[in-house]
């Protein structure tokens, strides 16, 4: 189990469960992902996890572990870490993946059932990888989530015909395909709003 004493935190706290996806330093080197947008997501998502961890708010980190060994997110590279704002505290549970969801291959689906959370708020990197197959997966399983648009970035894309999507454009599309069926969109201050 992962959360202490979860029957008892779940009937007397109102804060979902915060998801941090994929905040590592390796996100950094442009060089090797391209251009990317929203400059502001760090600072948003460590404006949740100060709050969630000032509620006593129960956190989840998940790390991508790259099987490539030229990412800068394969393990053993120092650009595997987690960003300092991120750095997972003793209590706070952490999943490690290697494909798009950390709902595969891992136990987050049954330790958040076991546990009685069925409400999640999610941040991270990019919106279009990880972040949205994450999202679809935990609206397919009937979890309800929440998406911080404003606490998730991602990179230009290359269209098959050669094309360049800039990272707006593909962080805003993202958006509107989850939003309502997979997810509720929502910016940080509006979540951290409505919890205070």
């Amino acid at each position: 189990m992962i959360f202490d004493d979860p029957k008892t935190y779940a009937k007397e706290h109102g804060l979902p469960v915060l998801m941090l996806i994929d905040w590592q330093t390796g996100f950094r080197d442009l060089d090797y992902w391209g251009p990317r947008n929203n400059p502001v997501a760090e600072s948003n998502a460590e404006k949740l996890l100060s709050f969630w961890r000032q509620q006593g708010g129960r956190i989840i980190h998940v790390r991508h572990d790259s099987t490539t060994p030229a990412s800068p997110l394969f393990p053993g590279k120092d650009s595997h870490a987690f960003e300092a704002f991120a750095t997972p505290q003793a209590d706070e549970a952490v999943y490690g993946k290697n494909v798009n969801s950390a709902f595969i291959a891992t136990t987050l689906e049954d330790d958040l059932r076991a546990a009685g959370h069925t409400r999640l708020v999610m941040s991270g990197i990019s919106t279009d990888h990880c972040v949205n197959t994450t999202t679809r997966m935990a609206g397919n399983l009937g979890f309800d989530v929440t998406l911080v648009a404003d606490a998730c970035f991602c990179f230009d894309r290359i269209h098959p015909d050669g094309r360049i999507i800039p990272a707006q454009m593909v962080h805003d599309v993202h958006l509107a395909a989850l939003s309502g069926e997979f997810a509720k969109i929502a910016s940080t201050d509006a979540v951290i709003k409505q919890h205070s």
